[in-house]
């Protein structure tokens, strides 16, 4: 699938590292960094603009190393970018860390992940037809 680009960032375009990756990096477009205190979060911007076919958003997802090893993740995830959007990708990070994280120009924030999607369109009814699980949720089916 071809998806146009727009990159107003000093940093390549976005590629998978593997054949099998299902993300490709987001990389932060800075002029200077930006010191995430613990418990603060912030807009990164990453000068790029994407023009997406209508079926299909961008998941904007955490990288699981940073989020294992600094506590920076994405405050939204996995962010939504719409096909009628035509604006900079940017990207919420939220340190959750109990320490100073700064983050530099050119390092990789997040993850972008192209997916199809479906448009529900609402049936009211009455009632719903029955299932063994029911109205059970939030740990009902069990922790083990």
């Amino acid at each position: 699938m071809n998806i146009k680009i727009i990159n107003k960032s000093q940093h390549a375009l976005p590629h998978y590292e593997t054949l099998a990756s299902a993300g490709m990096d987001l990389r932060a477009n800075l002029s200077e960094a930006i010191t995430l205190e613990p418990m603060d979060r912030t807009i990164v911007k990453t000068g790029l603009f994407i023009e997406l076919p209508i079926g299909y958003e961008a998941q904007v997802r955490p990288r699981s190393g940073l989020a294992a090893k600094k506590g920076i993740t994405v405050l939204n995830a996995p962010g939504t970018v719409d096909a009628d959007y035509r604006g900079e990708i940017g990207v919420i990070l939220v340190n959750l860390s109990k320490e100073t994280f700064t983050i530099e120009n050119g390092e990789r924030i997040a993850q972008l992940v192209i997916a199809k999607h479906e448009r529900a369109m609402w049936e009211e009814v009455s009632e719903l037809s029955k299932t063994d699980r029911g109205a059970g949720g939030f740990g009902s089916t069990g922790t083990k």
